[in-house]
């Protein structure tokens, strides 16, 4: 006779056979092979800044015009926006791990042509070379930490280090610039990659896989043309706005981009193995999770320019001096990176997304109050610090649902958009968010510049506060602190707008994504 013990001991193991199996854990390679990502992660978040200390050097020695200077600084972030995608799909075709050892190679003969560059023309083709090698660093590391950590839980926390070791880059940058320009000439600033690249061509082969999709096949160009008639345009008419403001100029340029936007998304629908594949956005995770990356930077990268721009034309700190005082917010996203994968094991990732963003909005409420005062630079490192913790916490999970959400074989492609789509929004929150507050401080100098004062110096102190530091020896007593004065307002403006609408991406990220489990690895993401 069958006992109940024999007839429940088949049903019981059915039940297991039928239960997800969990993956594999990541061993010593993996991890190893994570700390050789970070290198050209931290690199390229090194690049991002380290220039801004070593620009008046150079422009002492190459003596680029005025549009020159900005293009030496432009033009490593407008070729990484518009090759991303594009680098994205070619890895997933010929290789994540070629595609990475060969840009790496590519960045360094670029970095060292900038180092010993002998004109401004140079120098622009230059950081124009890196900013098409920095699109293919970008997909590369994050499609290869897809391929390296199978186990959701340890795949969050890659994308967590990987996003930290970004930030602690871009706040480096400034540090590593002072250091260097003390010791060595301009071009030190870019040989920096050198040494980076060398380790990272040689340990590559031993500790990162390779990884091509299966079925892939070859690019379509036309995609490619249009995704760069789409990208460029769009990048530089918003970096256009961020210099000039808004006008006819700019908007028409970012008016054609977006028609070969149009062109582009009609193309991919129609082709059997697209450039970026349009069905990715039915999946919600990816959608909302896209939504979330792209506002919460507009945020961070308007208040990061007017953080900047307070420290040193208010607080009144040297470059190397602001870069420091950045440090705290580092170090509040680097924390975030790396703990909010870990609260996510516990916590659904929609709420602890949501609950970073609320402290965020605390932050720029906090900004909102900021004065010229003593307490100025508390409220200012505090309140940035608790933005940059809601960054550190989008830049982890929300890059782990957008990655995560795509097939093995796409995730290259859905790599490209998680970094497209933060570049445009540090671009628009820069040109947004600036020009706000450059409208506020323009309408409330209006009216309290002396006539006695020389034409020059009005139109200096009517146009910004860079402007009029830089004639303050020319100013009657009181007027730059009114100037300063007219810029705190704008900033607070600018903080006010960033904290209503944070406030509305906590909420989105809070219902849209709650249907999503804490990661285990046992709920699908859609």
């Amino acid at each position: 006779m069958i006992s109940q013990n024999e007839l429940e001991l088949p049903l019981s193991t059915m039940a297991a056979d039928l239960a997800p199996s969990p993956a594999a854990a990541a061993g010593a390679r993996e991890w190893l092979g994570l700390a050789l990502l970070a290198l050209p992660t931290v690199l390229l978040g090194l690049d991002l800044t380290l220039l801004h200390l070593a620009l008046p050097a150079l422009a002492a020695d190459l003596q680029p015009t005025s549009m020159q200077a900005l293009w030496i600084m432009d033009a490593y972030g407008f070729m990484i926006a518009g090759f991303l995608i594009t680098m994205g799909t070619l890895g997933d075709r010929i290789g994540r791990r070629k595609l990475l050892m060969m840009g790496a190679a590519a960045f360094a003969v670029a970095s060292v042509l900038a180092a010993f560059s002998t004109s401004a023309v140079m120098l622009i083709a230059a950081r124009g070379l890196l900013g098409i090698a920095g699109a293919t660093l970008m997909p590369s590391t994050l499609a290869l930490i897809t391929n390296m950590f199978a186990d959701p839980r340890q795949r969050a926390l890659g994308f967590g280090i990987w996003a930290t070791m970004f930030a602690l880059g871009m706040a480096l940058g400034p540090i590593v610039g002072g250091v260097l320009l003390t010791h060595f000439w301009w071009g030190a600033a870019f040989l920096i990659a050198v040494p980076v690249v060398g380790l990272l061509l040689l340990l590559a082969p031993v500790l990162l896989p390779e990884y091509r999709a299966s079925q892939a096949g070859k690019l379509d160009m036309p995609s490619v043309g249009l995704s760069l008639a789409a990208m460029l345009p769009v990048v530089y008419g918003i970096k256009q706005v961020a210099k000039d403001g808004f006008g006819l100029h700019p908007v028409g340029v970012i008016a054609v981009g977006l028609v070969f936007a149009v062109l582009f998304v009609r193309r991919q629908k129609r082709l059997a193995d697209p450039l970026l594949d349009m069905s990715l956005f039915a999946n919600k995770a990816f959608s909302v999770a896209l939504t979330v990356l792209l506002f919460g930077l507009v945020a961070v990268g308007g208040t990061m320019l007017l953080v900047t721009q307070y420290l040193q034309l208010v607080a009144g700190f040297s470059p190397l001096v602001a870069g420091l005082w950045m440090g705290p917010p580092a170090l509040a996203m680097v924390a975030a990176g790396v703990t909010a994968p870990l609260i996510a094991r516990r916590v659904r990732p929609g709420f602890v997304v949501a609950g970073a963003l609320g402290l965020s909005v605390v932050g720029y409420l906090m900004l909102t109050q900021l004065d010229n005062g003593a307490s100025g630079l508390a409220i200012v490192v505090a309140g940035f610090s608790l933005a940059y913790l809601g960054l550190g916490t989008i830049a982890a999970l929300g890059t782990d649902l957008v990655v995560g959400s795509a097939p093995a074989d796409k995730a290259g492609s859905a790599s490209a958009m998680s970094e497209t789509v933060q570049d445009l929004g540090i671009s628009l929150g820069i040109a947004v968010l600036g020009s706000l507050a450059t409208a506020i401080y323009r309408r409330t100098m209006l009216d309290r510049i002396a006539e006695s004062l020389g034409r020059e110096a009005h139109e200096a102190v009517g146009d910004s506060l860079w402007a009029a530091s830089s004639v303050a020896s020319e100013l009657p007593a009181g007027l730059l602190a009114e100037a300063q004065a007219a810029f705190t307002a704008g900033f607070g403006a600018a903080a006010m707008v960033n904290a209503a609408g944070v406030s509305i991406l906590a909420v989105l990220a809070a219902v849209s994504l709650r249907h999503i489990g804490a990661i285990d690895g046992r709920e699908p993401r859609q």
